[in-house]
C-alpha cells in the first residue's frame, strides 16, 4: 500500500468507509484512492476529513457488469483532484467509457432518480402483475411495445441479485423522496380519472412534457421509436 500509485476500493460502503483511515496512514501523499460506491456523499465527507493528503475519485459505472464499457456512462466524483486523478479518469475515457463528472451531492440526487425511482417503478409494476395474475402467454403474445419493454426490464431485475437492488433503495439518502414522488404521481393520475377530470389529466401530461423539455423529449421519443422498431 505504501508504494501504490492507486488503491481501488470495490467493496461495500461500510467496509470502504472503515478503510479510509488506515489507508490514509499507509499510502504516500499524492497517491490516488478510488472507489466504486453507488453513494458518494458519505465517502466524500470521510475522505475530506480523514485523508486530505490523498487524491480521491469515486466512480459509478452506470451499467451492469455484464455489459461492455465502450460508449457507456461512468459517473465520476473527484473529491480531491490532481494529476493522478486526471490520469485515472483519462484511462477510463481511453478504454471507451463516457466519463460524466459530478459533485457528490449531485451524484446522489441523480442516482436516486436514475436507479432508486426506476427500480421501484419497475418492481411496483411487477407487484401489480403478481396481484392481477394475467395469463403470461397471452400477455406476451399480445403485448404492445411499451408493455413488452416493461416486461423485459422486470425480467432483468427479477433475474438479478435482490441485494444489489436493496442497496440502491436503502443506501441512497434521497431514495425515499424518489419513491414518495412515484406514489404521489400514481395518486394524482388516479384522482384525475376517478373524478372524470380529463382537463386535469391533460395538465398532468403537460407537466411531464415541461419536465422533459422540448429538445430532450424529441430526442428521447425518437430513440424510443428506434427501440420499438427493433422489437420483434
Amino acid at each position: 500500500m505504501a508504494h501504490a500509485d492507486l488503491v481501488l476500493l470495490a467493496v461495500p460502503e461500510q467496509a470502504a468507509l472503515d478503510a479510509v483511515a488506515p489507508l490514509a496512514a499507509l499510502m504516500r501523499p499524492g497517491a490516488l484512492l478510488a472507489d466504486t460506491l453507488s453513494v458518494k456523499s458519505r465517502m466524500a465527507r470521510r475522505l475530506r476529513t480523514t485523508a486530505p493528503a490523498l487524491q480521491a475519485v469515486g466512480l459509478n459505472p452506470m451499467f451492469a457488469p455484464s455489459l461492455p464499457l465502450p460508449g457507456r456512462p461512468v459517473a465520476a466524483v473527484t473529491v480531491t483532484g490532481g494529476p493522478a486523478a486526471r490520469a485515472f479518469l483519462g484511462l477510463v475515457a481511453g478504454w471507451g467509457g463516457r466519463v460524466v463528472e459530478l459533485d457528490p451531492a449531485e451524484h446522489d440526487t441523480l442516482t436516486a432518480v436514475q436507479q432508486a425511482a426506476t427500480h421501484a417503478a419497475v418492481l411496483s409494476f411487477g407487484l401489480a402483475l403478481a396481484e392481477l395474475r394475467p395469463g403470461m402467454t397471452a400477455l406476451r403474445a399480445s403485448a404492445p411495445p411499451p408493455h413488452r419493454t416493461l416486461l423485459m426490464l422486470l425480467a432483468r431485475i427479477a433475474s438479478g441479485s435482490p441485494e444489489v437492488y436493496w442497496d440502491v433503495q436503502a443506501g441512497n439518502p434521497h431514495a425515499d423522496a424518489a419513491r414518495r414522488a412515484l406514489g404521489r404521481g400514481l395518486e394524482r393520475i388516479g384522482r384525475a380519472v376517478a373524478e372524470g377530470d380529463e382537463d386535469a389529466f391533460e395538465d398532468l401530461v403537460e407537466e411531464v412534457r415541461g419536465a422533459l423539455g422540448d429538445q430532450h423529449r424529441d430526442e428521447l421519443a425518437q430513440a424510443c421509436a428506434r427501440l420499438f422498431a427493433d422489437l420483434a
